[in-house]
This record gives C-alpha cells, sequence and structure tokens, in this order.
C-alpha cells in the first residue's frame, strides 16, 4: 500500500472513494470515516455510537447499510433526508458525505462558507426536513451566485471557503490577533 494517498485526504476522498462508491454501490467503514474525519475529526467517536447504537454488530456492517441504502436513493433530495431523517445526521456532516459521493449534486454547508456569503448561519437548525431542503437548494444557488463562472460546484465551495479563510486571517492580523499584551521575553534571552 502506498500511505502517500492518505496525506491529501481531499484528494482520497475525491479521487479514490467517491469513484468507487458510485461504481460499487456502498463504502467500507475505512472510507467512510476517513469522509467523517475530513469533515469534523472530533466527530468520529459520536458518529460511530450513533451507528452502532442502531444494532449492528460492527461499524463495518453499519456503514454498509448506510452506505448502499444512499445508494439506492432516486435522487439528492431522498439521499439527503435518509442521512438527516433515518441516520440522524446533521446538515454539515451529512452535506460532507453526500460532497464526496455525489460531488455535481451537492456542497458541503459549512460555517465559513457560510461566512463568505453572509447567510445561511443558522440553516442547520431548522427541524422541518422540507424547510431544510429548501433553504438547501437556496444556499446552493447563492455558492453558484457567489462565485466565478465556469467553476464546478466543489470548486466553487473551495473558492468561498479559502475566501472565509483569507478574509479571517486578514482581520486577525489588523488586530495582532486579539494581543493586548507586548510578549513576555524569553528567560534564556534575558
Amino acid at each position: 500500500m502506498d500511505y502517500r494517498e492518505f496525506y491529501d485526504v481531499e484528494a482520497y476522498l475525491f479521487d479514490t472513494v467517491g469513484p468507487r462508491f458510485r461504481q460499487e454501490g456502498s463504502l467500507d467503514a475505512f472510507d467512510f470515516f476517513c469522509i467523517v474525519i475530513w469533515k469534523a475529526n472530533r466527530a468520529k467517536s459520536r458518529v460511530a455510537r450513533r451507528l452502532l447504537a442502531r444494532g449492528y454488530p460492527n461499524l463495518e456492517s453499519a456503514v454498509r447499510a448506510l452506505t448502499s441504502e444512499l445508494a439506492s436513493q432516486p435522487a439528492a433530495r431522498e439521499r439527503l433526508r435518509c442521512l438527516i431523517c433515518k441516520w440522524r445526521f446533521r446538515l454539515p456532516m451529512a452535506s460532507a458525505i453526500l460532497t464526496v459521493l455525489y460531488p455535481e449534486e451537492f456542497s458541503i454547508y459549512d460555517q465559513r462558507v457560510c461566512s463568505s456569503l453572509g447567510a445561511f448561519a443558522h440553516l442547520s437548525e431548522l427541524t422541518s426536513f422540507d424547510a431544510l431542503w429548501d433553504g438547501y437548494q437556496e444556499f446552493l444557488c447563492a455558492v453558484r451566485q457567489a462565485t466565478p463562472e465556469g467553476l464546478t460546484l466543489r470548486e466553487r465551495d473551495r473558492y468561498l471557503w479559502g475566501k472565509a479563510f483569507h478574509d479571517q486571517l486578514v482581520a486577525d492580523l489588523e488586530r495582532g490577533f486579539g494581543a493586548l499584551a507586548p510578549p513576555e521575553s524569553s528567560p534564556m534571552c534575558g
């Protein structure tokens, strides 16, 4: 095995995991948790507990069931409904999973992207799936409108994430990262 492929997890996800899912119709636990860790490493244990709490004997069988069910859904709306309503994922993680598996239909709902758009920060708090779906469609429309022509949906997401990163760093630098006092001198340097 060439472990270098895991150095750039995003490339591994979009060049290997997504195409493998579309060809085979499911994922193994390793590839699924690569998505989870890529989106939010802190969530991996919570996601694992939630999957196992559904009565599966191990993560491999739970992930196979989940991803096979996703592959059987006829359209984007049903795919998102499956993850949100049945498997109890929240919009940020559900959209990350679906973005890897269906990159032409989904974009990651992320606070940095919401910051770039200046909207949608509370979309994931909606409790009605129909309202959530409608809001997510508006989010996708805003992502498309706020980015240059000719980009894929994934490239648009990267563009907006990069813009938010840039703008936040510029703001942090302007205010000195909130530093109030000069740094203390090092004891070794007098």
